[in-house]
């Protein structure tokens, strides 16, 4: 499902040159909820953001679903982020002028849906993160636990083959962010097609819930 071949990433801070990820080869398999662990400035978010397209390898290839980002025009990265990708963030990303339910829609409004068309789907995802007494509240109004939710529920609208997790507790307390990924690995295994999952964190126990883990340090993968 994902692919990384030799993969290098190097980005130009100042007058110096910085590699995030180096000569990594690692695949993710369908249906598979992988771990990424290693501490702050290891490479985590990048591999993601590689994985995610958001980001292009400097040297190597990542492949998702069989094609290598790097030979995507922008309209197909576009359309692959939007379609066959779900991203849920740290800092939740969701817009404070909308409510649950228009953050939820997000997704599917971008990419041509009319509000009534998909509130159906919408309104399930809500309820199945627990979110349907505030469908009409704004992000200001909720706490971290539902910010989070919310946030899944965006990333599942999709109904994406793969859900890129980028430090998703990393703003809750732990008994929260216990719940909010535990409700992550339940809804990510229903509809008769897991979907894979990418989790990056710097959390052990956070990673004990994933089907593999495997670690990253300077860049690098290490035993």
């Amino acid at each position: 499902m994902i692919r990384f071949e030799q993969v290098t990433k190097t980005f130009v801070q100042g007058d110096r040159e910085v590699t995030a990820v180096a000569d990594l080869t690692l695949q993710i398999a369908s249906g598979e909820f992988l771990a990424v662990v290693g501490p702050s400035g290891s490479g985590k978010s990048t591999l993601l953001h590689l994985a995610g397209g958001l980001d292009l390898p400097t040297a190597g290839c990542v492949e998702v679903a069989g094609v290598a980002t790097s030979r995507m025009s922008d309209d197909e990265l576009t359309r692959l982020r939007r379609r066959r990708l779900g991203f849920v963030f740290q800092f939740f990303n969701l817009l404070p002028a909308l409510t649950v339910e228009e953050n939820v829609a997000l997704p599917l409004l971008l990419d041509g849906a009319r509000l009534p068309a998909v509130r159906d789907r919408v309104r399930g995802l809500i309820d199945a993160v627990a979110l349907t007494p505030r469908r009409e509240h704004r992000p200001a109004e909720l706490s971290g636990g539902e910010l989070q939710r919310a946030a899944i529920a965006r990333a599942l609208v999709t109904d994406p083959e793969i859900v890129l997790a980028d430090e998703p507790t990393g703003n809750l307390d732990s008994r929260t962010g216990q719940d909010v990924l535990r409700l992550l690995r339940v809804l990510t295994a229903e509809g008769g097609r897991p979907r894979t999952v990418v989790l990056v964190t710097h959390d052990t126990a956070t990673a004990a819930l994933a089907d593999r883990r495997v670690a990253l340090c300077d860049g690098r993968l290490v035993p």
